[in-house]
């Protein structure tokens, strides 16, 4: 039996490696501390409407502005490697990082890529643009090794910024952002990293993982090629993805005790770890707000009473026939003002009917997505 457990051991090993995350401070309290968060919120508006729009020669990602909590990790690029803390993004596909050729501000304030101290770097003349929901990226395509655990990626596309036109951005616990999406949505030419670890050999599944952690400081990972079953209770129930870019599903209802309050006849929704909240279109976002009796302040968010928290009813996604329910107290977050603001947001883009389901849902659930079969597994996380 002993040695059962440990070539089982022995085979998670071989198969699956794993990424800490770290859940990091605010931008909302970063900005705060250094009184700009109002001045902010005045110039960028909470914007996500960047992530569905398309325009020649440029390529859009999701900056989503990163007011509220993420989750970083630590890759390394060239030859010797050089360290940077990066977003793991599935909405997004491409990867990024700071190069010391920008003089922005947000380049000052964090680690930049050195080209020639790199062995392994090949630089090109193609220049990306990326617009965000809060300022503009800009920067040339180049490839070198990209090491991410034990993997190392040989030759991989990235972008080194030669300018980034956000406040979000300078104030960022993160360097740059690996985006985990579909190769549909990467800019051209270039192939994302997961794909590159799928096509070099370097996992044996096709597929990765999210399990986002309550705690501040540890245990949230991203996990390649395989999943580590003990970070999540029961069977995954698997998803199809019903548009391949982003990691998209269709939601079969949105109902709260036992009424549904919004998608009636089912809609669209994405998953995003690059997203804070829960975010949908304007009038089921107030149909939930007014169902836990939610009321606008003058900053123009909503607030609820902390008292209530324990007794407002879950959000319940089904999603494939399945019931996801999301409790009060996991859509609700406590300020140190004592204020008590819900986690969830009104798309900015006027029409849309994509829901978006951030680390709020997330944190709930242990998230498989695969694509050797293109499907998401959802079970509920290990507290």
């Amino acid at each position: 039996m002993r040695w059962i457990v440990f070539l089982s051991l022995l085979a998670l090993s071989e198969c699956l490696v794993t990424i800490p995350l770290t859940k990091v401070k605010s931008m909302r309290e970063s900005l705060h501390e250094k009184d700009l968060l109002k001045g902010y919120l005045q110039r960028h508006p909470y914007s996500h409407a960047y992530k569905f729009l398309s325009r020649e020669g440029v390529t859009f990602e999701p900056m989503r502005n990163y007011l509220d909590l993420y989750y970083v990790g630590t890759i390394s690029i060239g030859t010797p490697p050089q360290k940077f803390k990066v977003m793991f993004d599935t909405g997004s596909a491409d990867l990024w990082v700071p190069s010391i050729f920008c003089s922005s501000p947000a380049c000052v304030t964090h680690k930049t890529f050195k080209p020639w101290w790199s062995s392994t770097f090949q630089s090109t003349y193609l220049q990306i643009d990326m617009q965000y929901g809060s300022g503009n990226v800009t920067g040339l395509l180049g490839f070198d090794d990209v090491r991410i655990g034990d993997l190392v990626c040989k030759s991989q596309g990235f972008t080194l910024s030669l300018w980034e036109s956000s406040v979000s951005l300078e104030y960022a616990v993160f360097d740059g952002i690996l985006g985990l999406g579909y190769p549909d949505i990467a800019f051209m030419n270039t192939t994302p990293v997961f794909d590159s670890m799928w096509n070099q050999s370097l996992i044996s599944e096709n597929l990765f993982a999210f399990y986002l952690s309550s705690n501040k400081k540890n245990g949230s990972v991203v996990m390649f090629g395989g999943v580590d079953h003990s970070y999540y209770r029961g069977e995954l129930q698997w998803v199809p993805v019903s548009e391949q870019g982003y990691w998209q599903v269709t939601v079969d209802s949105i109902s709260m005790d036992g009424k549904v309050v919004a998608c009636p006849s089912s809609c669209q929704a994405i998953f995003d770890t690059g997203a804070s909240l829960v975010i949908g279109p304007t009038n089921p976002i107030l149909n939930i707000l007014r169902n836990i009796s939610a009321q606008a302040i003058s900053t123009g968010k909503y607030v609820v009473s902390c008292d209530a928290i324990h007794s407002l009813p879950d959000i319940v996604f089904t999603i494939n026939g399945v019931a996801y329910p999301v409790p009060a107290s996991a859509y609700i977050r406590r300020k140190r003002t004592g204020m008590c603001y819900p986690n969830l947001d009104i798309h900015t883009r006027d029409g849309s009917s994509r829901w978006i389901l951030g680390d709020v849902f997330l944190r709930l659930y242990f998230t498989v997505f695969n694509r050797a079969n293109n499907t998401i597994g959802l079970a509920p996380a290990m507290a």
